[in-house]
């Protein structure tokens, strides 16, 4: 993981099958004072198949929300937390589901943070705490800090 810098740009995965969504995730990193480069897949199939073509380069942070057709975030998570070449990137769950049960999967998974969709300056600030907290320590945070909305911080 690269440490958050104002030149050397983080390399960024996402993973959505909604292209609104897609389309506000790269608006936001594009918005952002950190430097990024974003890659996008469609689907949790073609983020796997990705991610497994690319172990040599892989993205200093995953975006990744969980309610995609033919595999799910969570799916998904899973099985990048099994494998060792993949285990190490640091994983942004996004769901438009909330609540502590799913709160408490994601991270028992391996998410670093989780990101309820929200509004478009709320998800501004969780996107760039999420970049810099990674930056500073990619490791997962105590579950107390995993939610990212400012209201449910």
């Amino acid at each position: 993981m690269k440490i958050v810098s104002q030149s050397v740009p983080l390399n960024i995965l996402l993973a959505d099958d909604d292209r609104d969504d897609r389309y506000f995730f790269e608006k936001v990193l594009k918005g952002l004072p950190i430097p990024t480069k974003l890659k996008m897949v469609n689907d949790g199939a073609q983020l796997m198949d990705y991610l497994l073509a690319s172990a040599n380069e892989l993205p200093d942070v995953l975006l990744l929300d969980n309610n995609m057709p033919r595999k799910t975030g969570s799916e998904c998570l899973i099985e990048i937390k099994r494998d060792e070449r993949l285990k190490r990137i640091p994983v942004v769950l996004c769901s438009t589901s909330s609540g502590d049960d799913f709160a408490n999967e994601f991270y028992r998974n391996g998410a670093h943070y989780y990101l309820h969709k929200c509004d478009y300056p709320e998800l501004i600030k969780c996107i760039q705490m999420a970049l810099v907290f990674i930056g500073k320590n990619p490791i997962q945070p105590a579950r107390n800090k995993f939610m990212l909305n400012l209201q449910e911080a």
